[in-house]
């Protein structure tokens, strides 16, 4: 059966092929509309969920390739909200599991060394109780590893784009596709993690946002190691203490966390989001 690190680079030499998959040699995405069945092809948005879901199915293909060829089969969330995208859980010993994300971000114009960031699950029912099936295929403690297979795009100008227009399929290469210099990676998803929420309200866990780090694996918590991912993120905000002024206020952050926990803080990957 293969190991948590047989898996990762497995799956991180099927992640190295894919930009040729999906690119054309000028480094656009192939994909460049939807056609109709009177062969009219119309520009799609540059919506970060619908360019998401349709690298999503572009891909599919390979992945079940991919999955077929390592002796897995892949088990899709029943919902929209169920984490994982995909659980590949061994034909062999269905108890070898591995949870994959697919995510997507683009890099930001004024920063190019940086990208927009994503979420990487949920901190909530099934990241606290490892054996709940609440949101989640199958429990959290069954899978022997979490990892993101993500994707870095550029997003075309939005003058490039007219969403208005419709094309013939012979002017199919003169369309500007609405993402090019498409670069895919795979990490451990505790290995890329800040120590902020990622969306808004909601009890996800946020991602670094540098490129080179999110590339090598160099989160918050790379040198600290999962244990201290898992237990930060399982407590977030729920922790009380006492500032100098003897005000109470939750931790909310990884340096607060270590020191309240005894732990070593000069293992703390700092933020770097300069270039």
């Amino acid at each position: 059966m293969p190991t948590k690190a047989e898996f990762e680079a497995s799956l991180k030499g099927f992640a190295s092929t894919l930009s040729n998959h999906v690119s054309t040699d000028d480094g656009q995405w192939t994909i460049k509309g939807f056609i109709d069945t009177f062969k009219n092809v119309y520009t799609i948005s540059s919506d970060t969920k619908i360019v998401s879901k349709i690298l999503e199915i572009h891909l599919f293909p390979k992945i079940l390739a991919f999955a077929d060829q390592h002796g897995f089969a892949i088990v899709l969330a029943e919902h929209q909200n169920y984490y994982p995208d995909i659980s590949f859980v061994s034909k062999s010993d269905a108890s070898v599991k591995f949870a994959v994300d697919l995510k997507t971000t683009y890099r930001l114009p004024d920063k190019p060394w940086l990208c927009s960031g994503f979420t990487l699950g949920s901190h909530g029912k099934y990241f606290e109780d490892r054996t709940s099936t609440k949101n989640i295929q199958f429990p959290y403690g069954s899978y022997l590893g979490h990892f993101c297979l993500g994707i870095i795009y550029d997003r075309a100008d939005d003058t490039t784009i007219d969403e208005t227009c419709s094309y013939q399929i012979e002017e199919l290469h003169s369309i500007t596709s609405v993402i090019s210099n498409i670069q895919f990676f795979v990490a451990e998803k505790w290995k890329i993690a800040s120590d902020k929420s990622g969306s808004g309200n909601t009890a996800n866990i946020g991602s670094i946002q540098r490129i080179e780090d999110i590339l090598s694996g160099n989160g918050m918590f790379a040198r600290l190691g999962e244990e201290w991912f898992d237990d930060y993120w399982m407590n977030f905000g729920k922790i009380t203490i006492k500032d100098e002024d003897e005000k109470t206020r939750k931790i909310t952050s990884l340096a607060n966390f270590v020191k309240y926990r005894g732990g070593d803080s000069s293992l703390i990957v700092a933020r770097n989001n300069q270039q």
